[in-house]
């Protein structure tokens, strides 16, 4: 039975996955953008998650439909702005385009879009886990997706302890740097198959990106 826990979970540790993931953009080449406006992607997440902070402000423990609604486009704008990029830089790789003849480039471009595919998944895990954050914290969620050692091992952790978003970042950096899972296990179809979307993409873009920049090394 999920515990009640005393407080909400603070949203900054959230909050700077997020701008981390928009301020990564800045540094892509042009080529993996789709305009120029670079600044533009920072400016779209800051307001949306202004009108979280407003929506929920302190910790996050208020359970509203508008305000899940407003996370998942938030994370949403991350992921298909990422994608493209991704599906850009695989194109561009395999149609061997001038800029992926320099190695930092190709580099550098593979490391940004790597690091925020990772970023966006712990952010879909963390919404999507139990009902969100609020429903953790209020302890009204539904059956976990996820089980985390935590869970097995509760005499080690503080009464009422519930997975916060530091917790699902490292459960989405380990399954992106493992290709596989690790001691987070996925008991649910939909968090399985997010796990398996992301080692797939992982593979894919690292692959592509490391074979070509051994390739021009050479």
């Amino acid at each position: 039975m999920t515990k009640r826990a005393q407080v909400g979970e603070r949203r900054w540790p959230m909050a700077a996955a997020v701008f981390v993931a928009g301020g990564l953009r800045i540094f892509l080449p042009s080529q993996l953008r789709l305009d120029d406006a670079r600044p533009l992607l920072v400016v779209v997440l800051a307001v949306l998650m202004g009108a979280l902070i407003v929506g929920d402000p302190g910790r996050i423990d208020r359970k509203k439909t508008w305000l899940r609604v407003l996370t998942g486009v938030l994370i949403g704008v991350i992921t298909v702005v990422n994608a493209g990029a991704s599906i850009r830089l695989v194109y561009a790789i395999v149609q061997t385009e001038p800029f992926t003849n320099d190695a930092n480039i190709l580099l550098v471009s593979g490391g940004i879009i790597w690091l925020t595919n990772m970023i966006a998944f712990g952010l879909w895990y963390w919404d999507l886990d139990r009902g969100g954050a609020a429903a953790r914290a209020l302890g009204t969620g539904t059956s976990p997706a996820f089980v985390f050692p935590e869970m097995s091992n509760p005499e080690l952790v503080r009464d009422g302890w519930y997975p916060s978003f530091v917790d699902y970042l490292h459960l989405s950096f380990s399954t992106s740097m493992a290709f596989s899972p690790t001691d987070v296990s996925a008991i649910k179809p939909w968090a399985k198959l997010m796990m398996m979307a992301e080692e797939a993409i992982s593979v894919v873009v690292g692959i592509l990106v490391v074979a070509r920049a051994v390739n021009i090394l050479k």
